[in-house]
């Protein structure tokens, strides 16, 4: 298993600071969700855990400091699917699922018979077997996310970090890349996700980690998290939310702002 912690993180971007002086502990066995509006500081933040930012405070990868860590030695740990990646080569679906495996490749080795393995087990558990001959710049929005999605897991990582996952994906395709972090999660794996959409965070996420300013303003169960008081105050909206265990969210409306 594995596990991230941090303390007093903090993350200045040019003049302005945007992680403050964050403090959290990631296990595995639970599906962590990371939610916020816009320029929270929710990617920023997940860029800092695995150490390709630079930050002050601490933070810690089963207990050794990221910093002093290897980036192939993270990467086998850590699995890493940031959002809105463009692709630029030409490569097959296969091919491209393939470089998930370079972690554990040493320069100028070739994919090993169990390497092409792990590669086919992310094809099938992202729903992209069917895709493995195309072009992979050739695909549409929804079949590359899933693509890159099986990137990602080829890994084979003991912890999965994915920034925004359901973008550009249908709602049948949105539920199955939730049921599988939660599978993934369920397995003992270490799997933390950035969502927007607040009744999917709801309904599958085991703990809600909420970013406001920059700040980890609430940390608990999504019934806890997904409050009125902090919609209200972090998102400025108002919502209807219903039921207690996995709450549903449904905008209402804005709420007015006063200048601060």
């Amino acid at each position: 298993m594995v596990s991230v912690t941090a303390t007093r993180l903090t993350v200045a971007l040019g003049r302005r600071t945007v992680v403050d002086a964050v403090d959290m502990a990631l296990a595995p066995g639970r599906l962590i969700g990371i939610i916020g509006p816009n320029g929270a500081g929710k990617s920023t933040l997940v860029r800092a855990l695995l150490g390709l930012l630079p930050y002050q405070g601490e933070v810690e990868l089963d207990g050794v400091e990221i910093g002093s860590l290897s980036r192939a030695r993270i990467a086998r740990q850590l699995a890493y699917l940031p959002q809105g990646q463009a692709l630029h080569w030409p490569l097959s679906v296969e091919r491209l699922v393939g470089l998930g495996r370079l972690p554990h490749l040493a320069p100028m080795s070739r994919i090993s018979e169990a390497d092409a393995a792990a590669v086919e087990r992310a094809m099938a558990r992202a729903d992209v077997l069917h895709l493995r001959g195309r072009v992979a710049t050739e695909l549409s929005g929804g079949e590359r996310a899933r693509v890159l999605l099986a990137r990602a897991l080829a890994v084979e990582a003991r912890g999965l970090i994915v920034d925004e996952p359901l973008a550009s994906l249908d709602p049948g395709h949105q539920i199955d890349v939730m049921e599988l972090l939660r599978l993934e999660a369920a397995a003992g794996a270490l799997v933390v996700t950035i969502l927007h959409d607040l009744t999917m965070a709801a309904r599958y996420c085991d703990r809600l980690l909420l970013m406001h300013r920059g700040r980890l303003l609430a940390d608990g169960a999504p019934v806890e998290v997904l409050s009125e008081a902090n919609l209200h105050d972090v998102y400025g909206i108002r919502a209807w939310i219903e039921g207690d265990r996995a709450p549903l969210v449904v905008p209402t409306g804005r709420v007015e702002r006063r200048d601060e």
